[in-house]
């Protein structure tokens, strides 16, 4: 298969060092919005230009709570497991993060707790993994504009093992603080035009040692990511924006990743409607303060 064929939202590359393949996963339910979750489909390739695939990695078992918005999965290798962040909705339950695990980057992942690690009382998604410098195991993720109106960006420590979330979550930026998201219609029915998304966050070091933080929003050309860059080099921040997003013309929610080769690439989707969505790659080149497509 070629990336042309595959139905895909939110790509996320894993270079697996211990396999030597390339795996991508994503949101994959062919209507990924109102019916019945489904699964998560996984792909794998030694090029990243033909694709085997799709494999089942994820499909809930009885008692799990979600049902709906299958979104997002990202697969990370930690202590010897690879562990997936992935989102879920159900009708009783707020949209949040779960953490998976499994011993195999092809599945099947199962959870690591009975309830995400995100809020219970919160609209969140998009859940990425980040372990800062002093080895504090960290979960950013979306506090979603439908609950907040000005999305936000938050961090929640987690345990050793990433099965539970310690403390209370921090907040990191809202989308307003950058100057290329577009405003929308609140979700409350008040008709208010102050709203703005947040979601898609993935943590990157610069060969220089800074960190870049990728989140998508909505521009006003469509869907579009951009990255703000930490002053001081921590996760908390404070983090600057940039003026501009990186990708812009109705493509976002991406990630990073480097081939086997050394090249970095960015990957995301485009365009943003279900059922046209297909995973892009683009190679990247870091320059002073920050990144630039090729």
């Amino acid at each position: 298969m070629q990336l042309t064929d595959i139905q895909m939202r939110d790509p996320f590359i894993l270079a697996d060092e211990l396999t030597k393949r390339y795996y991508l996963y994503g949101t994959t339910d062919v209507e990924p919005w109102k019916i019945q979750g489904v699964s998560f489909e996984a792909y794998q390739s030694s090029d990243l230009k033909h694709w085997e695939g799709p494999v089942t990695v994820f499909k809930p078992e009885s008692g799990f709570w979600g049902t709906h918005n299958f979104w997002a999965p990202e697969v990370h290798v930690f202590q010897d497991s690879y562990y997936m962040f992935a989102s879920f909705k159900s009708n009783d339950h707020c949209r949040g993060t779960q953490i998976l695990v499994s011993d195999s980057p092809l599945g099947p992942f199962r959870p690591v707790s009975p309830q995400p690690a995100t809020p219970l009382s919160w609209e969140c998604l998009d859940g990425t993994f980040f372990v800062d410098d002093a080895g504090q195991n960290w979960i950013v993720f979306c506090h979603e504009w439908v609950q907040v109106n000005d999305g936000e960006v938050c961090a929640q420590r987690l345990s050793e093992h990433l099965d539970a979330p310690i403390g209370e979550p921090i907040l990191l930026f809202r989308a307003s603080e950058a100057p290329w998201p577009k405003l929308l219609a609140r979700r409350d029915g008040s008709n208010l035009v102050d709203a703005r998304v947040t979601d898609g966050p993935f943590l990157h070091h610069l060969e220089d040692g800074q960190l870049l933080m990728l989140w998508s929003s909505v521009a006003p050309n469509g869907y579009a990511m951009g990255y703000a860059v930490s002053k001081n080099g921590s996760l908390l921040g404070p983090w600057q924006q940039q003026q501009e997003p990186l990708i812009t013309g109705d493509g976002g929610h991406g990630m990073i990743f480097r081939s086997f080769e050394g090249r970095l690439y960015l990957t995301y989707h485009s365009p943003n409607k279900t059922p046209n969505e297909r995973p892009f790659f683009v190679e990247l080149e870091e320059v002073e303060g920050g990144l630039r497509c090729r």
